[in-house]
């Protein structure tokens, strides 16, 4: 079994569930591909609910269509690839100019004293958010970035501790779009979530299900349904489980007061995902079950199935070292339709395990016990590398090395998923 340490580096490389390196939606988005007129989310879920493709007679590839975004791969998938968690993505790399211009003194040694994973955690905690309130968000993310490139602890910690960051913010800007504007996707778009994470407990329980719709109503992006948007109504998931005490069955009901099947769907797979963050920072969670690694999909009310099964093989694959072909075999037995959504959470998982490399995601993919598992395994993986490079060409090349039907399937579903961003 793979190691707490490098389960929460699985975590710090990646959901969503709702998303894929989804994590770089936070100040990005190419409004330029995305049709201009308002939409409602219904309209939206009915435009999604179908993957076009060419394939072999009676072959069904299932998709489903309250859902627009996968899982943030990188941070579910560190579990299973530490080697991912341990490189640094060129997109994000620190900006050097700030790092020499920092008004404090750098302390490379900041907290390495701390043995205890709890204290270690608390220690930099402590310190970023002080940093926030004494410097501001800027030079938290600069020295942030700077100590990424040596110290390993940071590297598995990073994305919680991006949360830590968004959290103190939300202290200092009244309201969320206010926050995201001066916010950072460094490490997986953790900065955002912290934000939701703190204003909502700044709502309060009692308050939270009447302002819900409020959150999130100044982001931009919001009449298009983009990644800005998203992961806005996402982090709702995030904070409402911290919130609740990690409770997820109570978390979804919270998600239901929004307004919208997109918003709920969203919300949904904020949850799910701070339940897998919430194991590998604790080593255990309410509602994870070692022993039943597919729990809590198999008994949550099937409105909220399909996004536990969007991101639970990345804890399957933690408990069984990684095995992809015995996932498959997990996913076969899966109820009804939500096998092709688990195949497809194996895809999103096989391309971050690979690295992104086309040959190896197509050999995972091809471990599939079924055809129809491949090509949900293929939906999953040209997402993931669309979310991973923000780009369409890894993508072709992945899908240009598959047999024509499952070519075709990718590349169709590829396009379609990259208007989205």
């Amino acid at each position: 079994m793979l190691s707490k340490k490098l389960f929460m580096g699985a975590l710090v490389v990646l959901f969503i569930t709702i998303v894929g390196a989804v994590g770089f939606y936070g100040t990005h988005s190419k409004g330029g591909l995305v049709k201009s007129q308002q939409k409602t989310s219904d309209t939206i879920i009915a435009s999604q609910a179908t993957t076009t493709a060419l394939q072999k007679p009676g072959v069904e590839v299932k998709t489903n269509p309250t859902n627009t975004f996968q899982p943030e791969a990188q941070m579910l998938m560190s579990a299973v690839a530490p080697k991912i968690a341990l490189k640094r993505p060129e997109r994000v790399a620190a900006d050097a100019s700030k790092n020499t211009l920092l008004p404090y003194s750098f302390n490379a040694s900041l907290c390495t004293a701390q043995i205890d994973s709890a204290k270690h955690f608390t220690c930099f905690s402590t310190f970023y958010k002080g940093l926030v309130e004494s410097f501001g968000i800027d030079v938290a993310f600069s020295d942030l970035k700077k100590r990424y490139e040596t110290d390993s602890y940071v590297v598995v910690q990073c994305h919680p501790i991006t949360h830590v960051i968004g959290r103190a913010a939300a202290t200092v800007y009244p309201n969320t779009a206010d926050a995201y504007l001066h916010g950072d996707s460094f490490c997986w778009s953790g900065y955002y979530h912290g934000v939701l994470e703190g204003i909502v407990k700044r709502i309060g329980q009692e308050n939270l299900p009447a302002k819900l719709d409020s959150i999130c109503v100044d982001i931009p992006g919001k009449s298009t349904y983009n990644f800005n948007y998203f992961n806005c109504v996402h982090g709702l998931g995030h904070g409402i489980m911290e919130l609740g005490g990690d409770d997820v069955f109570q978390s979804l009901k919270t998600c239901d007061n929004l307004t919208g099947s997109w918003e709920k769907q969203s919300c949904y797979g904020g949850v799910f995902m701070e339940n897998i963050i919430v194991f590998g920072r604790d080593g255990s969670a309410p509602d994870l079950k070692p022993s039943d690694p597919i729990y809590p999909c198999t008994v949550v009310a099937d409105t909220y199935k399909f996004q536990c099964y969007l991101g639970q093989t990345s804890f399957i694959l933690q408990k069984n070292n990684g095995n992809f072909k015995k996932t498959f075999e997990v996913c076969a037995a899966v109820e009804g339709s939500f096998r092709d959504i688990c195949s497809q959470s194996i895809g999103r998982d096989a391309a971050n395990y690979a690295g992104h490399d086309a040959e190896q995601t197509k050999t995972t993919c091809d471990l599939a016990l079924a055809e129809n598992d491949s090509l949900n395994c293929v939906i999953g993986a040209v997402k993931e590398i669309i979310s991973y490079y923000h780009g369409i060409d890894q993508a072709n090349v992945y899908c240009n090395i598959l047999s024509e039907n499952q070519k075709q399937t990718c590349l169709t579903t590829g396009k379609q998923y990259f208007m989205l961003f």
